[in-house]
């Protein structure tokens, strides 16, 4: 797993982020991450550019970000290695305004050698989203 940043400022500030990631903290983010007393949380607030035609958040933004809310939701079983995407599914539940809170929870359903198993929802503005589930492959560091 890549080096996590902590926020300083802003509304996001104590978050952690990871940078190093161009596609989701430059292009499509930034997104951020904590773990709460609910446990782990993945939340950005939406922008202009992340809205589509039609003036909600464009469904492969918040595909992108559930891709994202899967290691932040796993990030404990793989702080220390390395991981990839393979398998994804969701189903749109709503479309977020912008300016929407956009965040994401779930958990982690199985954690094996080689293989974690997650599933989550996304809610805007505390209404359902978007709901997903995904399997990551633990790689060795590059």
């Amino acid at each position: 797993m890549t080096a996590t940043v902590t926020v300083e400022s802003g509304e996001f500030a104590g978050w952690s982020t990871w940078p190093t990631e161009p596609f989701e903290y430059e292009t499509a983010g930034p997104f951020y991450f904590r773990v709460d007393e609910k446990g782990p949380v993945a939340a950005f607030r939406a922008q202009r550019k992340h809205m589509n035609a039609g003036g909600v958040v464009h469904g492969g933004c918040l595909m992108a970000f559930a891709d994202y809310s899967l290691f932040a939701i796993a990030h404990q079983e793989i702080e220390d290695e390395y991981g990839v995407t393979v398998a994804f599914n969701s189903e749109f539940l709503s479309g977020p305004p912008e300016g929407a809170y956009i965040e994401a929870r779930g958990e982690v359903l199985r954690a094996g050698r080689s293989i974690i198993f997650v599933r989550g929802l996304i809610t805007g503005d505390g209404k359902p989203a978007l709901n997903f589930s995904g399997t990551i492959m633990r790689k060795p560091k590059r």
